[in-house]
């Protein structure tokens, strides 16, 4: 116990200010992020956008996609010109956009203020993690990125919780909020923060971005290497319908009033909390947040538990465990199941996405560790760009309850006005229940056993499966070193 004490005393002031400073970025932006599948596709007279599934998966998948592959530029631009000054234009970026996101409407304007507030994200990403990096040593690196990726999930814990009681009020007070959280941030990069020691790169910019592509490059040449960054992509496709598609699944079709009554029963004060829409149900970014609560209490103990394994093989096992978690959504519309089922996926998160950096420091030579490390936001960039159309495309034809009721509507001849500006979403299944002589719910159950939208589960069951048999022949066809394994 003394010695982690004397660790603890070891990290300078800067090391807690950049904690902090990601603390409130990740409450920002999963505040904003995890409920944003619904504001982009919800009912005009809740306030939403009202935006297609399509439209939500482009928007989505593109500009996170976009912010993912940043960090390639970014990285460059905070050497040359100090992480300080990165930060504060980072900063401005963050919450200018943040604050306009919630005040624009059209499809794209929406998706400029959402590029723009990626830029942000992007330059923000490299100079915290570096500043992690550059105030720890040999001593103090695992304890202090093992606090850095704690503070991580709670930041991406609390972020949502305050949102979903925000946007029961009104939708912009949720993209205040993030800008208020990135306003903080500024004022203690002004404040307190302290630019950790570094030589500053005199090269000039440009040369230095062309050099990081063409040392890129050079680690893809790696087949090894290159072969397990695309078969990430399948995982973090599969991984991102957590975000995308999940809060709107369960929106649409997952009967949580039942479980809001059973809450109810045992604690009211949670059954009060939870029900942060006040229309007797759990709204969708409090079940879905259980899986940072969950990453935030059981972390350790994963972790201690997998790190017996070698890093491919537990990514395999974790990688398998997610599937099945965010594949049991598919057996019921219970919302308690929901539960088990986001438990389960958070274990296999917890035991897999913490090995990927493990395994490609394995895999790369002794003096090329940071050149292949420098590659691993590949994956990353790629699993939300198709996670996107997964959400998008795919979930619109198979489980978008919109399009499933207009496609019933269809088969039935009946006349209902379209959607439009005038005629809501809300108001397509309120004439649409009366037609068919049913209550909401009692329609929702029809489209569900008449349907099956759940199937779309299936196909993200299947992604996570491929990606799981693709790494198994992987390592046994491709790997030549037992050492990497």
């Amino acid at each position: 116990m003394s010695n982690f004490s004397q660790v603890f005393r070891k990290f300078p002031s800067t090391f807690w200010w950049a904690n902090i400073m990601e603390l409130f970025e990740r409450w920002a932006w999963y505040g904003m992020f995890i409920p944003l599948a619904l504001y982009l596709t919800g009912s005009t007279d809740t306030g939403a956008l009202g935006f297609t599934q399509i439209e939500k998966g482009t928007l989505m998948g593109v500009v996170t996609a976009i912010l993912y592959f940043l960090p390639l530029i970014t990285g460059a631009i905070a050497d040359k010109y100090g992480f300080r000054k990165t930060l504060i234009v980072a900063y401005i970026i963050l919450a200018s956009g943040y604050f306009m996101m919630g005040r624009v409407s059209s499809y794209s304007s929406v998706f400029l203020v959402f590029l723009w507030v990626a830029l942000g994200a992007g330059l923000f990403k490299p100079v915290i993690q570096a500043t992690i990096g550059k105030t720890t040593d040999k001593e103090t690196s695992s304890i202090g990125f093992g606090i850095f990726y704690m503070i991580v999930n709670v930041g991406a814990f609390i972020g949502p919780i305050v949102a979903s009681v925000l946007r029961g009020f009104d939708w912009s007070y949720v993209f205040t909020m993030s800008s208020a959280a990135i306003l903080l941030n500024l004022l203690i990069v002004l404040i307190f923060y302290k630019e950790p020691a570094q030589e500053k790169n005199s090269e000039p910019l440009g040369k230095s971005i062309i050099s990081i592509f063409k040392n890129i490059t050079i680690a893809l040449s790696d087949l090894k290497l290159l072969v397990f960054l695309i078969l990430m992509v399948g995982f973090w496709t599969m991984y991102n319908q957590l975000f995308y598609t999940l809060p709107v699944f369960i929106e649409q079709w997952v009967h949580t009033e039942a479980m809001l009554e059973a809450i109810r029963g045992f604690w009211p004060w949670l059954a009060e909390a939870v029900d942060t829409q006040n229309n007797g149900t759990v709204a969708a970014e409090m079940i879905i947040n259980l899986d940072a609560m969950f990453i935030v209490i059981f972390q350790i103990l994963v972790s201690g538990f997998v790190m017996r394994y070698k890093p491919l093989n537990a990514m395999i096992s974790g990688i398998l465990v997610c599937a099945i978690g965010i594949s049991l959504t598919l057996i019921t519309q219970n919302g308690f199941f929901l539960i088990l089922s986001i438990f389960v996926f958070a274990v296999g998160e917890m035991s897999s996405s913490p090995k990927t950096s493990e395994y490609i420091a394995r895999i790369a030579p002794p003096d090329k560790v940071g050149l292949y490390m420098g590659c691993s936001f590949l994956p990353y960039a790629g699993g939300n760009f198709f996670a996107g159309q997964i959400s998008g495309g795919v979930y619109q034809g198979m489980s978008d309850k919109i399009s499933l009721l207009q496609k019933e509507v269809a088969v039935r001849g009946l006349d209902i006005p379209a959607i439009g500006d005038s005629f809501t979403q809300n108001d397509y299944i309120n004439r649409a229940s009366e037609l068919f002589g049913m209550n909401r719910l009692e329609l929702t159950d029809y489209l569900w056993q008449t349907y099956n939208p759940s199937k779309i589960w299936v196909v993200v069951f299947g992604i996570g499966l491929a990606t799981v048999v693709l790494l198994f022949l992987y390592d046994k066809l491709l790997l030549k070193s037992k050492a990497v394994k």
